[in-house]
């Protein structure tokens, strides 16, 4: 018996746009201003924490940061479930 092909075989070798968000935070716009080399901005979320990967806008893992050679690199540690497509609930 033959295999089935995938059911995406047809978008598997389309590149998507990928941001890892290491945290957030807000500052005053004059302190956005004063921003210059060495500038520090406190971030809401603590040291050592997951960072989330995200997937034109969607987040789609967190994970955390490693060395690989000489390369920065992203060990995922969740996976989040993917959101059901809207009217797909019976």
């Amino acid at each position: 018996m033959p295999a089935l092909p995938h059911p995406f075989a047809g978008m598997l070798d389309v590149r998507c746009h990928v941001d890892v968000v290491l945290g957030t935070g807000s500052i005053t716009v004059r302190d956005c201003l004063k921003l210059q080399r060495l500038s520090v901005i406190r971030l809401d979320q603590s040291a050592g924490s997951d960072l989330d990967v995200r997937v034109h806008g969607v987040l789609a893992v967190t994970g955390e940061v490693v060395i690989v050679d000489e390369s920065t690199a992203i060990r995922v540690t969740t996976v989040t479930p993917v959101p059901e497509a809207a009217g797909a609930r019976a």
